[in-house]
């Protein structure tokens, strides 16, 4: 068994342990003076603090020899992420360690929180006697009044410390050793360290939430995929760098100002297609069924408000409602998607609102004045949600799922650009929840014939001779439905050639050639600074970078700071530091043959060709430029690492520029970085016309209806680095998007253009 050195414990844990021993000496000296004649109920509290202080110095001895041996755990592990079976026991093992740890510092919180009970219990005590003398001068607290000054000093002393060391335990953490002096710098060490840290606080939340499965798994699975990446990405800790660091770059990219973004060259987004998808916004925000939606319209009134929307109100009405799938008894999902949209209980077909791993929530409805049948996707609502969202590594996609941009109605070069660039890429978790929504609603997977008929769902409906034969197919969803409901689209364009789909504020999700293929029938509906359209992994590693560049470049900052972050992140994996490089295929025909935007305007120029140009428009926004690429390994001598900030300090060893080096850019990749992932389609970018820039607290109270919008169609390449806004997650918000949609139709049917001729 190890006894942690003591170099290794944390200066935090040696205060503590020599507080906690000073109250235990002067409690048990002040007891034995003032017990002979004292009656037990007034030397109850000084017993009770001393014990609680002794029981926590007791207690600080199994933790830290828990945390020692989970860290030489961590450190016997392999740094590659193999599946054999000697990985998978250390796997296990290393786990079991980290859940014995946290148990004993779940202890000793407990046992914090008595300390601060009894802390307050003895200073109620104390008050009480000095505000009604009366006790025997021989008791402890009559030392106040007839001890000797050495006496009083003496428990003066004990309250004191006793409530000091009970506050600064509160806010000084469990930790016994430090970490730090066993992991070092070693990368693969920091991030097994968070792996498990994410793995364990992910699973106890489900656990609190109802999903008790997860916590009882030991195998890797969507959990451990999704902390393994969260792992990954707060791997700066280990130069000793905080997230508070990181925070103030942040903030320094939000309060840095840029010139204003002209949209004079911008094509004005085609009329049609605007008011088609604002008209089939409410069925994606509709499908927000739980209090989320309701939560973010009403923050104090939403309970109320989501259990009318429920129809939980009127329960004896729950047969007017359809049945969906994971409903609850008194069909509250269907009847608060219907009351949203305003329509009545026949149009909605078909639907499921329960949800396993990657398996998305979704509703059919029936438009027969409009002769239209939409599936609208539910985006991020669950926990099942947040585990799709985060299963963001990059997947290949099958030839079955791009089937419908490989069939005869596609245009011929769209065609040929996706079977000349394989393999493409798209979100795994994404990919994964729209194959099982495939197999849902239509499934029948592989070699489709058009003379067959499917024993799917919607081809029941839309088939020969069926009741919406010859109607539209309209697919629409909000955030992580948008992304579903467009790889879903891919997969059934080639059965229904009139479809199309609205995704609003969509995640990136498929690679370039793919997302411009679909321009077709895909349109995607980006409103202002939302993060989602710009959230993967490659915008998330140059966000930390540009927060890195920001504080470098701000003479307030504390340059030993910059030091320190630039010299962790230059800390590369060890396939990076050998030097080893990963050749990708089709990196030379990774594009294809049609690149860029310029097939997004040839698929779509001749139908809705605009012959207005987007008048002038301001985003005032500070997108995150890298200045330097990924295409050569660093290698560095740790002791010759030169200060970014001298004088004289030579470019080649300024920490900075050597960090900036390992970086993905924006502007270009190589053949290690991870494929680059976009929104999908035709992008539409709606932003508003603002004079001037604003702060936090007016970007929350601005009222909508003050702002005026324009939309164009954007390069969605301008989409690849998150933006740092005010506004970057209220703009994420549905009815925003609606609202702004809403006001770009007024202002042009005032200008006598729009064509009224699709309404709901």
């Amino acid at each position: 068994m190890w006894v942690p050195a003591l170099k290794n414990l944390t200066w935090a844990a040696i205060i503590l342990g020599l507080s906690n021993t000073v109250v235990v000496l002067l409690g048990g000296f002040l007891v034995i003076l003032a017990y002979p004649s004292c009656d037990h109920r007034y030397v109850f509290p000084f017993v009770a603090v001393s014990f609680a202080a002794w029981v926590r110095i007791v207690a600080m001895v199994p933790s830290g020899i828990a945390q020692e041996a989970t860290a030489m755990t961590i450190l016997e592990s392999p740094s590659d992420n193999s599946a054999g079976v000697a990985d998978a026991v250390l796997r296990l093992e290393r786990r079991m360690r980290y859940k014995k740890w946290l148990w004993w510092t779940r202890f000793a919180t407990v046992i914090t929180v008595l300390q601060f009970v009894g802390a307050t219990y003895l200073m109620f005590h104390t008050a009480k006697y000095i505000s009604h003398p009366g006790t025997s001068s021989n008791c402890v607290l009559g030392i106040f009044s007839n001890g000797s000054w050495w006496k009083q000093r003496l428990l003066a002393l004990f309250i004191i410390m006793a409530c000091l060391v009970a506050l600064v335990q509160c806010f000084a953490g469990s930790d016994v050793v430090n970490w730090r002096s066993y992991y070092a710098t070693k990368d693969n060490a920091w991030k097994a360290h968070y792996l498990e840290v994410f793995d364990n606080g992910m699973r106890e939340a489900l656990c609190c939430l109802g999903r008790v499965r997860y916590l009882s798994v030991l195998e890797e699975d969507e959990v451990y995929s999704v902390a393994r990446l969260l792992g990954d990405l707060v791997a700066y800790r280990a130069s000793g760098t905080g997230h508070l660091e990181l925070l103030a770059g942040l903030a320094l990219l939000q309060r840095h100002g840029q010139s204003p973004r002209s949209f004079e060259d911008s094509m004005e987004a085609p009329e049609g297609l605007i008011q088609e998808a604002a008209a089939l916004h409410k069925f994606a925000e509709a499908a927000y069924t739980g209090p989320l939606l309701d939560f973010g319209r009403n923050p104090f009134l939403f309970p109320c408000a989501w259990l009318y929307r429920q129809g939980l109100l009127a329960p004896w009405a729950r047969n007017r409602w359809p049945i969906l799938n994971g409903d609850n008894w008194w069909r509250g999902h269907a009847a608060a998607f219907l009351k949203h949209v305003n329509l009545t209980s026949e149009v909605l077909r078909q639907g499921r609102v329960n949800q396993a791993k990657c398996e998305a929530a979704y509703f059919i409805v029936v438009l027969h004045h409009l002769r239209s049948v939409v599936v609208a996707v539910r985006g991020t609502e669950t926990p099942e949600d947040l585990i799709t969202d985060g299963l963001c590594k990059e997947c290949i996609l099958s030839a079955e799922d791009l089937d419908g941009l490989m069939n005869s109605h596609v245009h011929p070069d769209v065609k040929l650009s996706v079977e000349s660039s394989f393999p493409h890429y798209g979100h795994s978790g994404i990919l994964g929840a729209a194959q099982d929504l495939f197999m849902q609603i239509d499934g029948n997977p592989g070699d489709y014939d058009a003379e067959c008929k499917s024993s799917g769902f919607l081809s029941s409906l839309l088939g020969a001779g069926c009741e919406c034969d010859g109607y539209d197919v309209r697919i629409v969803g909000h955030s992580l439905g948008g992304a579903i409901a467009a790889l879903l689209g891919i997969k059934l364009y080639r059965r229904y050639k009139n479809l199309h789909v609205f995704a609003y504020g969509p995640l990136p999700c498929v690679d370039a050639v793919v997302a411009d293929a679909c321009s077709e029938f895909v349109t995607s509906i980006v409103y202002d600074n939302e993060f989602s359209a710009r959230l993967s992994v490659g915008s998330i590693l140059r966000l930390r970078a540009a927060a890195i560049t920001a504080l470098s470049q701000d003479t307030k900052t504390d340059k030993a700071t910059i030091f320190r972050l630039a010299r962790q992140f230059l800390n590369l994996s060890e396939r990076q530091r050998s030097g080893t490089e990963v050749n990708n295929p089709a990196s030379d025909l990774y594009y294809g043959a049609i690149t860029g935007e310029d097939l997004n305007h040839q698929v779509y120029e001749s139908e809705y060709l605009n012959d207005s140009q987007g008048s002038e428009g301001q985003c005032r926004v500070f997108p995150l430029l890298n200045e330097a690429d990924k295409d050569s390994v660093i290698t560095m001598d740790h002791s010759k690492f030169t200060h970014p900030f001298e004088s004289n300090v030579d470019t080649f060893d300024n920490p900075i520029s050597q960090f900036m080096e390992t970086v993905p850019r924006s502007e270009s990749t190589s053949a290690r970085d991870p494929p680059e992932m976009y929104p999908p389609g035709l992008v539409i970018h709606i932003v508003p016309h603002r004079s001037l820039p604003m702060s936090m607290w007016k970007a929350c109270t601005v009222q909508l209806s003050a702002q005026n919008y324009k939309a164009y169609i954007a390069s969605r390449e301008s989409f690849k680095d998150i933006i740092v806004s005010p506004s970057m997650f209220l703009d994420h918000l549905p009815w925003r998007c609606r609202y702004a949609m809403k006001n770009v139709l007024e202002a042009r049917s005032a200008q006598g253009i729009l064509n009224e001729s699709y309404s709901v």
